[in-house]
Formats: structure tokens, sequence, C-alpha cells
């Protein structure tokens, strides 16, 4: 069986792809999209990982672009292009964006769509993004799905060059979206939907170190952005992808202070955050799936830089698990309805974290670290817990706090800590010990 298209391992595309890239030349200019009617459709992000057997997100995609009549159309310029992928020729061992196309229409119709086709953009096709054939495709289409890979090929074949303008394809899209259609994504196909500052690349302890750039960058660690970001669908936030499986706590609060965002939605695999009102100021969130989306508010957060190095504090972080809703308007979580409020007993000392961003450095390493301590002090009577990071010299101290108003939620009474809203978190440099060289 060929292998599932998706982050099978924790890359980071290198800068060479980008110089690639940056010599293909810009398609025409994009045909005025209509302005939005006042039902827009909808966003269904995932945070990457999306396994095939995921009825529920499948599902809802499938749902909300007409059910048993929906047409979905699959974009996978993302992945590397036929000529550049050595398995080509092999199907069980090809990735690629044809073959990633045809495996995800397969999943869609399996799934219960009435058609899914692949839309043929990628680096080897881009001048179908301004194709008559491929936009009336696109018309015939009542759903859309971005599939994973370097969203920065998004960028490349689906906008023109520095105008950053829509090619005709996306201009469709973008109308699709307005009269009502769903736009579905995994990993950059959900990072694509960004607006300004979209990530592209990074790791969490160098971004906490060296701050963040402008860019895309041969070395994978370092904590690069789009200035002129995605496409723009979703307004309200910053978006973050693959978090706690790769320990991007960190680089997104970061990114955000950077940039000077108040709000990043870090998505979790497997796992969707879907958006009604994509692209208004009435923006409202639910998340689905067996992980969760966190939800890093930075309204009260103050970042600084001295000697020692970065820091930053009172930034909020909320955990919104399946069923969880979430207005962006009024910054506002609503735990599902049969979720119950968790009254913390426990007495005993959170347990020590000393990799709270997963390292890839850490061969010992845990996913959802970040996540991990958070619910371990929700399910305490202790007010405040510290993690570090794995590595040092500078290493970072996370403090977590419960402020007045926070509460955790269980999916049964007296269970463990599923939904969190409102954790204070700062990061901060270590101190030296005593007597320790500077």
């Amino acid at each position: 069986m060929r292998a599932h298209p998706g982050p099978a391992r924790r890359v980071v595309l290198a800068g060479s792809t980008a110089l690639v890239l940056g010599l293909v030349s810009a398609a025409p200019a994009a045909e005025a999209a209509p302005a939005a009617p006042h039902h827009p459709g909808s966003l269904v992000l995932v945070g990457g990982g999306l396994k095939d057997d995921n009825t529920q997100i499948y599902g809802e995609i499938i749902k909300r672009a007409g059910g048993a009549k929906a047409r979905i159309g699959v974009i996978t310029a993302a992945s590397v292009p036929e000529s550049q992928d050595p398995d080509a020729a092999d199907s069980d061992r090809c990735s690629n964006s044809a073959c990633n196309g045809a495996y995800y229409a397969e999943l869609f119709t399996r799934h219960g769509a009435a058609d899914a086709q692949w839309i043929p953009i990628d680096l080897d096709h881009i001048a179908n993004a301004d194709s008559d054939r491929v936009v009336a495709q696109v018309n015939e289409m009542t759903g859309f799905f971005f599939g994973g890979g370097d969203q920065y090929r998004y960028v490349t074949t689906l906008l023109n060059g520095d105008r950053h303008s829509d090619s005709r394809v996306l201009a469709a899209i973008r109308a699709k979206l307005a009269r009502g259609a769903v736009v579905a994504g995994s990993s950059a196909g959900a990072q694509i939907a960004s607006g300004p500052d979209m990530v592209s690349g990074g790791e969490s302890y160098e971004g906490l170190r060296d701050g963040s750039s402008p860019g895309y960058f041969d070395d994978a660690t370092r904590l690069g952005y789009v200035p002129r970001g995605g496409f723009g669908f979703l307004r309200s936030g910053l978006v973050d992808t693959h978090t706690g499986a790769y320990g991007r706590e960190g680089r997104a609060l970061r990114l955000a202070a950077d940039t000077h965002h108040d709000r990043v939605y870090a998505l979790e695999e497997n796992t969707a955050l879907v958006v009604d009102d994509p692209g208004t100021t009435d923006e409202r969130l639910s998340v689905l799936g067996p992980n969760g989306v966190a939800i890093l508010d930075l309204r009260q957060a103050r970042a600084r830089t001295t000697t020692a190095g970065w820091s930053v504090r009172d930034a909020r972080y909320s955990y919104l698990t399946d069923g969880d809703r979430y207005l962006a308007r009024s910054w506002s979580a609503v735990p599902a309805r049969d979720k119950k409020r968790l009254i913390p007993r426990d007495t005993t000392p959170v347990p020590v974290n000393r990799d709270v961003f997963f390292s890839a450095a850490n061969p010992d390493g845990r996913p959802y670290a970040f996540r991990t301590t958070a619910r371990e002090l929700a399910a305490r009577v202790q007010v405040r817990a510290t993690a570090t990071t794995y590595e040092t010299g500078p290493g970072f101290t996370v403090t977590l706090t419960k402020p007045f108003g926070f509460t955790a939620w269980s999916d049964t009474p007296g269970g463990s800590p599923q939904t969190l809203i409102g954790l204070r978190v700062g990061i901060a440099p270590n101190q030296p010990s005593p007597g320790a060289p500077s």
C-alpha cells in the first residue's frame, strides 16, 4: 500500500526549495473576486496527521459540501510534483502531487462524497492556475481540500508573485467559499488559510532563543514567516499545526509576539478547527476530533529582550477539545454541554518536565509535553508549575499559573481534565545557579 502523503517525519523543508520556487514566472493578474454575500461558507482546518479512518472529520467536510451530493476538489500543490519524486512510477511508494491527489480523491469517495477530483496544479503545472479548463473544474465543485506538504508551494503555485494576488483558480475557490462552499485542509493545507505573517518553518527552542525573521530558510530550525501571509481565509488569528506532536507552543508564542498578533490557533494532529463565517468579524469556531486546539491569547502579554534573553509574561493558554466552541469576537470559549467542571483534589506535586517543547534533540522526549504539564496542573490543588526546555545555554523556563477565572473540564464526572480555559503562561531564560560561570 502506498505511503500516506501526510508528514511521516519531523521535517521542515529547507530554503533551497524556496530558491527553486522563486524562479517560477508569475501568472497573469487575477480576476477580481466578487464581494462576499451575507452567508459565507466554512473552513475545516486539520492540524496534520489526518488518519484515513477519521470518519468524524471526513464526514464533516462532506456534510458541509452537500452530503451525498458533495463534489470535492483536491488540491495537493504543496507536495513535490511527479518530476521530483524518485518513486513516481511506483504506486505503492509514490508521494507526489498527482499521486496524493488521487489518494485523497479515493478517500473522499470512500467516505461518501458523490465525486472527488484532483485539481491538476503543482510545480509541474503552474499555468493551470489560470486555465479556463481548471477554473471550470473548480466551479463544478461544492467543497475543496488542500493537502499537506510545504505551504510555500501553495504561495508559489496559486498566488501571483510579489503582487500576492489570486490566480484565477484561487479567485474561483474564494468566490465558491463566499457562496457557501467548504474549504478544508490539513497541515500545510491548514496553514495556508492564514492571513499575514504565516509561519514558514522553525522550532520552539531556536525561536525563543533567536526570534523570528521574515523569509524561508535553509536552517529548518529557524523560525521564519511570510509577511504577506497565505490565502487569508481565516482572519481572527495566526495558525500553527502539529502543535503538541512537534512541541510548537513556544514558536507560536514567539512569532505572535514578534509580529504583534494577539491570538494563535494552534492545531493538534488528526483534529479539526471548524470555522463558520470565516473572514468576518464574527468567526465562530468549534473543535472536532480526538485531540484539541490550543488558543493562545496575547492581549495582555508583555514581551521583552534583555542581555539574558527573550521573555514573555501574562499570555493565556486555553485548550479546547471535541465539541467545545469559541467565539472570536468576544474571545470566549464555551465547553461542550456534556462536559463537567473539574474541582481539583490531588495534592501531589506536578511531575517534573525537563523537555516542555519536545525537542528533536532529545531521544527520550515525549510529544504533547506542554499540554501534559498543563493538564497535570489543572488536576491538582497546586496553582503554579514550571517546566524547562531540554536545551540549555540558555535554557528557558515555562511557568503555568491558574489565575482567577481559570476552569478545567472533564468528559466524565471526576475524570481527568480535558478542556482548559484561561491558564496563564510565562516564558523566561533560566537564571544561572549561584556561583555558576556566566
